[in-house]
């Protein structure tokens, strides 16, 4: 059986015993921000096991796409270990037990799978008498073949919650598959007993003190491994040799020249190649992105690992996207989401590889340099501040570091890359860094800001400020001073100006001096702590070293303030309406508008936007005074504060808190209180990856100019059907309905014309040998009418060749059609009406008996028409 055999099998075979049937849940848990991956098939049920939730279905069986990194390193040179890998279950939520799972297990495997059964041995928990007898009085499995385990393999558990024993199906391998030893047997770490199947019975609640009591409504939750299950009913050695990777591995290897199986150096890189590109590949449909934090940092470090085993087989091409292609092939039918978002996926890949490839070589260039210093003195240590160097600089995971060291005997000081890690705010940089590895215009701020120190940011209690300019640039060159009419960028030493951070775009402001005026339109922040600003010179001559005043455009800041305190509040209120899953997943907050991204796993309907906009607006009209404090991470986190997307946080962390409706982590401009933010307006919700969704809004003026268009719209089109604001609707009703009649008649009226026109036609068919042949033009607006006459004629000549054309506007349409008694004598509709309509100056074509085609010039659609005849008597002759 194949892979995907296998897994229809399955879930039509629970789906038989009363499962429903449900898609694999995204790998991005939406309802469980403790954990990053999901990891098992349970996950997405565990609300329902917990009783936090209520199930549809007591039953219900799923293939789930799983993701696991622990031993990320022992990909490829094992049997059995993935990061990607797909697991069966079948779910009871205070349904069935242990009477009924077992027995189906048995059941599915050696029925349905046809696997030997003295081949198969099973576990259960030390006393699980209820699971034994199931197992020997009722299925019939030999005690023999029953074996006791302990509470490490047969009981399953995570800290206080619902719990179990478990029960589990092996696969004898054979004893050629073992490691020899008389001891062998069930539970040994070798490959000769494979385990396929997991029962877990949940039967009791683990309490904190560690007591375990009977639950009332008892759970079955299992996990059966497609890629395992595949390499035993393929009979082959490894998941990697089944088809669900084998066929991914073979185009990899097709690609570059090479064969697997050959050598093992080529298969181990094949393996890993393969493993990751699905796991990366599933992960970013999934809406995960590669970055340095989280979910997106194990993409970015599978990746990178996957494109340096491909660097080990010599190839220096980018790779890796196409890969992803052979899995969304391989993969798309059981997985359509794959299929739907290939081109973005592959853009991701092939971006984010890119950007490996050009810091890759300088890196291992770099590491290899830190090897041979430490053998000159004696040490197989790589220091951790240098471990960190190449995380920072070019952007080597750690774990990738430890590899290739330990490729050369080396290791990696692990505790001293964590403390470079903390200290990276503090700690300058290394004499050795090798800046020209770093952007040309990175490396410039940063040697400003050794040279003229941090800018002390003020913005958040002053909206002005005295400053000295500290240094100017034009083009990205330094300079002593700018001219009026110059566009130039400037840092200063105090700045009350907001640089574009964390979703929030930057300020806007005005720089001046007696006899100068400079225009500021842009405030970044291009390395920490050093603050940039862009502007025009309006008047005088801006210098190193001049005294000014700095102003930032209050109406611009405050506008932007109203929409960043409503985007804290829409965060509030979107959990409080689709539930605690919800959680930022980025911003975009800007003077005239708010956008919010957001983890949900469906559309927002209209009674959900307006509960959003309801809960906002109340939380406006409640004047909640708006407080922003400095606090500890730790005790932040007690007070229940939620952390934005795309902020850093230090020890220190500023924390908003709105009334006791709002508390987050939180490094933007704010109101002083929610009353400020004045009417807060949802104007889109849209998709914007899988599990992701997307709001805008608008608030204050910008909320008014909204609700003010909208008016203005509405009056326009109450003038333009003829009826007062408050009676549109039943207009405009009424409007559709005599439209819909009018329709209605004006087809009847074309089908009366066409038949009219039928008649007409009949009478001008010629005959070319014998053949019926029909050219004419007809009246028909459009393609599907052209071709509904060309039915019409081929019902009423019953055998020949028609050609109808007609005109629209200044395009020609053109059908043609062959009866089919007439297609063995080589008559070919798709052919003649592309010769056809080459004197129209078109193309087209299609299949023998019928096709169409378009042209430019009506003005020769009787010429071509004309010409009809003649095609037709030299296909006859071919």
């Amino acid at each position: 059986m194949t892979g995907n055999e296998i897994r229809e099998s399955y879930l039509r075979f629970f789906e038989s015993k009363g499962h429903k049937i449900l898609p694999s849940a995204s790998l991005i848990p939406v309802n469980d921000p403790s954990i990053l991956w999901t990891a098992a098939g349970m996950v997405p049920f565990k609300p329902f096991f917990t009783g936090a939730a209520k199930p549809d279905y007591t039953r219900v069986t799923t293939c789930q796409k799983c993701i696991r990194t622990p031993d990320i390193e022992s990909v490829g040179r094992t049997a059995r270990h993935h990061t990607f890998f797909e697991m069966l279950g079948n779910f009871s939520f205070g349904d069935y037990f242990k009477e009924s799972a077992i027995p189906w297990a048995w059941e599915y495997v050696t029925e349905h799978l046809r696997l030997p059964p003295d081949k198969l041995w099973v576990t259960i928990y030390l006393d699980d008498d209820e699971a034994f007898d199931i197992w020997h009085k009722v299925v019939g499995v030999p005690a023999e073949r029953i074996v006791r385990l302990g509470k490490d393999t047969n009981f399953w558990e995570i800290g206080v919650g619902p719990c179990g024993p478990c029960s589990e199906i092996y696969v004898d391998l054979g004893a050629e598959r073992g490691c020899g030893s008389p001891d062998c047997e069930v539970g040994c770490d070798c490959d000769r007993y494979l385990e396929i199947w997991n029962l877990v019975f949940i039967q009791f609640f683990r309490d904190e003190e560690g007591n375990y009591t009977p639950l009332a409504s008892k759970g079955i939750d299992t996990g059966f491994g497609l890629e395992r299950v595949a390499s035993v009913l393929q009979g082959v050695p490894s998941n990697f040799d089944t088809d669900l990777l084998r066929e991914i591995m073979d185009y990899t290897a097709g690609l570059f020249g090479l064969e697997y199986g050959r050598e093992n150096k080529v298969d181990v890189a094949l393996k890993v190649i393969a493993d990751h590109c699905r796991a990366i590949t599933f992960a970013i449909t999934d809406g995960a992105l590669p970055s340095n934090e989280g979910r997106g940092y194990v993409i970015r470090r599978l990746l990178r690992r996957a494109a340096r085993f491909g660097r080990l087989l010599g190839i220096q091409e980018l790779f890796l996207y196409k890969v992803g292609g052979a899995v969304v092939r391989q993969m798309g039918r059981a997985y359509p989401e794959l299929a739907e978002r290939q081109d973005h996926v592959l853009s991701v890949i092939h971006n984010e590889e890119k950007r490996f490839s050009e810091t890759l070589a300088q890196g291992t260039e770099m590491l290899n340099r830190l090897m041979e210093e430490a053998k000159k003195q004696g040490s197989s240590v790589i220091p951790g501040a240098d471990a960190f160097k190449l995380y920072d600089t070019y952007g080597f995971p750690l774990e990738l570091t430890q590899e290739m060291a330990e490729e050369q005997g080396f290791t990696v000081d692990t505790d001293g890359f964590g403390r470079a890690m903390e200290d990276q705010r503090q700690r300058a940089r290394s004499a050795r860094q090798e800046t020209e590895y770093i952007s040309e215009r990175g490396a410039l701020f940063k040697k400003m800001r050794e040279e003229m120190g941090e800018t002390n940011f003020v913005g958040y209690d002053a909206l002005e400020a005295r400053a000295s300019v500290q240094g100017i640039l034009r083009d990205g060159e330094r300079v002593k001073s700018a001219q009026a009419g110059e566009e130039v960028e400037f840092i200063l030493d105090v700045t009350p100006c907001y640089a574009e951070s964390g979703g929030q775009v930057g300020d806007h402001g005005r720089l001046a001096a007696p006899e100068l005026k400079v225009e500021i339109y842009e405030v970044t922040k291009p390395v920490e702590n050093l603050i940039v600003h862009r502007g025009k010179v309006i008047n005088g001559i801006l210098k190193e070293h001049d005294q000014v005043s700095v102003e930032v455009d209050v109406a611009r800041r405050l506008a932007t303030c109203r929409n960043h305190s409503a985007t804290h509040l829409l965060h509030k209120a979107l959990k409080m309406v689709l539930g605690d899953h919800v959680n930022q997943a980025g911003s975009l907050v800007e003077p005239d508008r708010l956008r919010f991204d957001f983890t949900h796993y469906a559309a927002i309907d209209a009674g959900e936007i307006k509960k959003v906009e309801d809960i906002v607006n109340d939380s406006v009209l409640n004047d909640f005074t708006i407080e922003v404090f400095e606090s500890s991470v730790d005790e932040a986190r007690a007070m229940g504060a939620a952390a934005l997307f795309g902020e850093k946080y230090g020890e220190r962390v500023r924390v908003v808190k709105m009334g006791d409706f709002s508390l987050e982590l939180c490094g933007g401009t704010h109101l002083k209180n929610t009353a400020e933010v004045g009417l807060f307006k949802l104007v889109g919700e849209s998709s914007v990856g899988a599990g992701l969704r997307r709001v805008e809004a608008v608030t204050g003026q910008g909320a008014l100019r909204y609700v003010n268009a909208r008016e203005e719209q509405l009056a326009e089109i109450a003038r333009l059907v003829k009826a007062a604001p408050h009676e549109v609707v039943r207009r405009v009703e009424g409007l559709l309905e005599n439209n819909r009649e009018l329709e209605a008649e004006n087809e009847a009226l074309q089908a009366r014309l066409a038949r009219y026109q039928v008649h007409d036609l009949i009478n001008s068919v010629k005959t070319v040998k014998g053949i019926k042949v029909l050219a004419g033009e007809a009246a028909a607006p459009d393609m599907d009418s052209l071709r509904g006459m060309v039915d019409l004629l081929r019902d009423k000549i019953e055998s020949g060749v028609i050609i109808l054309g007609s005109t629209a506007g200044d395009k020609v349409n053109l059908v043609a059609a062959v009866t089919k008694d007439l297609l063995p004598g080589g008559l070919h509709a798709g052919k003649l009406v592309k010769e056809v309509a080459a004197v129209v100056g078109g193309g087209g074509g299609g299949r023998p008996e019928m096709a169409q085609a378009g042209g430019k010039d009506p003005s020769r659609l009787r010429e071509a028409l004309e010409k009809a005849s003649q095609v037709v008597e030299k296909q006859l002759k071919l």
